[in-house]
């Protein structure tokens, strides 16, 4: 069928994935060890090899062997492929791109946590309703003040202004206590210590590269080395679910194009559903539902279908699911759940046939040309032409040196944001507090020593004054000396005389007045 993917071969018909409807996404579901991991290498073949670029994770390290032609010591795949009818079967490599958080096994992956945004980052870290509008109010102050938001030093920082700034913040933007900042600065404490310390921060990751084509037209098969990165689970669906929010925002509108721009496998889809709150739910709803329009194509891969919410699952429009096990009260209702997703066939009676399903083989429902979807088929799926498992260190790096972003994304970047700035303005703060202090030192230093100075001086005019008084009362007590007394007995003798002529002089006139 021209301009679609050849799934496999049906019971009636041949099942091929229409291109045009291929960004209607889909679901891959099914048991471990039923062959959902080779459907999900064939549809990630055939889509590049129709030009359009795909990304995927891979989560348990056998992916990664899509860089690397098939062969026949698989035994099974030209088998399988003879049995199925195919013709044209041959080996072939894909044009694969390795993407790591960590940057061990491809080129580092990064983002901003502004780029990330609260919601994301409130999931990421398991924060309450109450913890989360903490942490959006950081975010808004960050923003009224100019700062950046790149890393997790930086969210750091502006947690601990914010604590410290907390009387201010109550007055504009809500009540924000110290203890709400210290529950979410543990997070992100934890956080850091699964690794997302090398996530954020830049160059942050361009979307486009992921949408890019070969030389000889094939679209770029970008594989997330997702093994290391399972161990925090709740990173991994974050980052996923960042990815296609980044794609849903920035790529423009195109409708519904002759093929998808770009295909999304999200791999262990349980996880990015599971204790989700109602917000993110939402969330995951609205980009699931729109970036159809953007033409890109999300295809969930899961255990059990009903992992998959139902206003999620509802957009799903390609089915492909392998055989389930209905051993537990949950799996019999998985069964059939799953049973009730499929256009009925009156030669298929679906719940049984989900317990039935060899390995490889599927029941298998996709969109027609008309977008009705096609009643439901017994399928046995077509093997992929590249190698079914893992590659060697030596033929990872050998491909990681062809890749056109290695100098791109291999060296980080940390230039001046919150932390840098918050940090000087604390220094700043410090040195003038130190200024302050100095002065104020200063200040009490000098009035110290006027005092000390005033009261010396005191001191000393105190004592030069008891010691005037204590000569003066030793020479009133001294005995006079020969010559002081002749110089007292003259002046005696002097006034006597003095005295004597006066009065002579004063009687000598009253008495010549009263004789007249």
């Amino acid at each position: 069928m021209a301009d679609s993917i050849f799934i496999g071969k049906g019971e009636e018909h041949p099942q091929a994935l229409v291109l045009k409807r291929a960004n209607r996404h889909g679901l891959i579901a099914g048991a471990t060890g039923t062959g959902k991991t080779v459907t999900l290498q064939t549809l990630a073949e055939g889509f590049s090899r129709e030009g359009v670029p795909v990304f995927l994770a891979d989560v348990k390290g056998d992916i990664a062997g899509m860089a690397m032609a098939g062969s026949s010591a698989a035994g099974w795949t030209a088998k399988r492929a003879a049995e199925i009818g195919v013709t044209d079967y041959d080996y072939a490599a894909n044009p694969v791109i390795f993407w790591d958080l960590f940057g061990e096994q491809g080129h580092p992956v990064r983002t901003t946590i502004s780029e990330m945004g609260p919601l994301l980052l409130a999931r990421l870290m398991g924060l309450n309703d109450t913890q989360e509008g903490v942490l959006s109010v950081a975010f808004r102050y960050a923003d009224d003040l100019g700062l950046l938001l790149l890393d997790l030093k930086d969210l750091q920082a502006m947690l601990s202004f914010c604590a410290d700034n907390a009387g201010e913040l109550a007055s504009k933007y809500g009540n924000v206590t110290k203890a709400t900042i210290g529950i979410i600065q543990r997070q992100l404490l934890q956080l850091e210590s699964q690794g997302a310390t090398h996530f954020f921060g830049e160059p942050a990751l361009d979307i486009h590269d992921f949408m890019h084509v070969d030389g000889n037209g094939m679209g770029h098969v970008n594989i997330l080395a997702a093994d290391k990165l399972m161990q925090s689970p709740r990173l991994y669906a974050s980052f996923l679910l960042w990815l296609l929010s980044e794609l849903f925002e920035t790529l423009p509108e195109i409708g519904d194009p002759d093929k998808p721009k770009l295909v999304f496998f999200f791999d262990e889809a349980h996880l990015l559903f599971d204790e989700a709150p109602a917000a993110l739910l939402d969330k995951v709803e609205q980009v699931v539902r729109l970036v159809r329009s953007k033409g890109v194509g999300v295809y969930f891969i899961s255990q059990n279908p009903i992992d998959i919410p139902e206003k999620v699952a509802g957009q799903l429009g390609n089915r492909v699911q392998h055989a389930l096990r209905a051993f537990t009260p949950r799996d019999q209702k998985a069964v059939q759940s799953a049973a009730q997703t499929f256009r009925a066939n009156p030669r298929v009676d679906v719940a049984t046939a989900i317990t039935e399903l060899k390995v490889g083989e599927a029941l298998v429902s996709l969109l027609q040309a008309d977008g009705a979807p096609s009643m439901v088929e017994r399928t046995l799926i077509v093997p992929p032409r590249s190698r079914v498992g893992p590659i060697t260190a030596a033929e990872r790096e050998a491909i990681e040196r062809g890749s056109p972003y290695g100098d791109k994304y291999r060296q980080g970047v940390d230039r001046e944001s919150a932390y840098e700035k918050l940090n000087a303005k604390a220094v700043a703060a410090a040195e003038k507090a130190e200024q302050t202090a100095t002065e104020l030192a200063a200040q009490k230093q000098a009035t110290l020593q006027a005092k000390l100075d005033a009261a010396e001086a005191a001191a000393a005019a105190k004592q030069a004054a008891a010691a005037a008084r204590a000569e003066a009362a030793a020479r009133r007590a001294q005995p006079a000396s020969f010559t002081e007394k002749l110089i007292q007995s003259t002046m005696r003798s002097a006034a006597s005389s003095a005295g004597r002529q006066l009065t002579t002089r004063l009687l000598r006139g009253l008495l010549g007045g009263l004789l007249k």
